[in-house]
């Protein structure tokens, strides 16, 4: 815990695909598999997001027979920067909410258009 810097979390959770890991994991409240969280990426990319996850101290990492499982270091990270974790999962959820109202809307609009 001594070793986790707020400007290596704020860093980690700036990516856009670091951040759906993150949300991934908060939803889930547990452990997750890699290949439980679908990124847009290819695998050699995911890796290394989930290492500057894992560096950053976001994550925890450990083997479960052949598959890597990831966990949120939700504790360490609220008793370094309370709330900051919990803040930046609403807002990314609310981000989300928000552009898929934007495309939704965009494509009623399109169809409203060819009527």
């Amino acid at each position: 815990m001594e070793e986790i810097r707020l400007e290596a979390v704020l860093h980690a959770l700036a990516d856009p695909a670091r951040l759906e890991v993150v949300c991934f994991l908060a939803r889930t409240e547990g452990e997750a598999a890699c290949s439980e969280i679908d990124l847009a990426v290819s695998k050699s990319t995911g890796t290394h997001h989930y290492r500057v996850l894992r560096e950053a101290g976001v994550i925890r990492q450990v083997y479960r027979g052949t598959a890597k499982m990831n966990s949120l270091r939700k504790a360490d990270l609220d008793a370094l920067f309370p709330r900051l974790l919990d803040s930046v999962v609403s807002a990314a959820a609310k981000r989300l909410r928000r552009d898929q109202g934007t495309t939704s809307g965009a494509r009623r609009s399109r169809a409203h258009q060819g009527e």
